[in-house]
């Protein structure tokens, strides 16, 4: 018997699978990476347990606690004129041309590197797919992507609660000790789904931070006016 996870690109699960693994060994957590648009097939099937998504989603008969947001990037060639820009906003790439978008988007980065343009893609899938060739520049007057915790309402029970408390950052005691905690997860659920959670903040409760282009966490959202740049556009 295993408790069954799935999760889609730009969702980085290992400090849970290690936390899991530490807090209950007599069950083994499955984890494994799904295309986004298969990424509840596997829920409603009750092939998985519980899935990170990428919202929206469809959200009856499941519940729904949205974790963080994941700032857009504008992927480039690195030798694009705002390769090297701080940040960008939509209006600086309005000329552009867009590399045609792929199923799979480690083939629109490629089309990106090849010269075909532009792509927007999450902050932590185009970090997935970076490359030599590309860089990931900030956009941030683009609207955030957000991840969320889901599973079936029939399937809520002890062992789905205990991984809730895990990802929220609860202590292995204050997790599944008793009924105050049961209760705050449901309240926790029921809320979330109403009005879509506490925006811009991990599972922790801190506010996420992103270091910009190239590396840090895949959530979080830079606020701002006219973003900075060290070059401008090519002639």
């Amino acid at each position: 018997m295993s408790l069954r996870l799935r999760y889609v690109a730009g969702v980085s699960p290992a400090k849970w699978l290690r936390a899991w693994a530490e807090r209950r060994p007599d069950l083994p957590l499955e984890a494994t990476r799904v295309d986004e648009p298969e990424q509840l097939a596997d829920v409603h099937a009750g092939e998985a347990d519980l899935a990170f998504v990428r919202l929206p989603v469809e959200e009856e008969g499941l519940h729904v606690i949205p974790l963080w947001e994941e700032i857009a990037v504008a992927v480039l060639p690195k030798d694009h004129a705002f390769a090297d820009a701080e940040g960008l906003v939509l209006a600086d790439l309005a000329d552009e041309p867009r590399a045609p978008e792929q199923a799979d988007p480690a083939m629109t980065v490629e089309l990106v590197a090849a010269g075909t343009g532009w792509a927007m893609l999450p902050h932590g899938v185009a970090r997935l797919h970076h490359r030599r060739d590309v860089v990931a520049v900030p956009v941030t007057d683009a609207a955030a992507t957000r991840i969320a915790l889901v599973w079936r309402v029939e399937r809520d029970d002890d062992d789905i609660q205990e991984f809730v408390g895990v990802v929220r950052g609860r202590t292995a005691r204050s997790s599944r000790s008793g009924a105050p905690a049961e209760a705050d997860d449901a309240r926790d659920a029921r809320t979330e789904r109403r009005d879509g959670g506490p925006r811009g903040r991990a599972a922790s409760g801190r506010p996420v931070r992103t270091r910009g282009r190239g590396g840090g966490s895949g959530g979080g959202r830079r606020t701002g006016g006219q973003a900075r740049k060290k070059g401008g556009k090519r002639r």
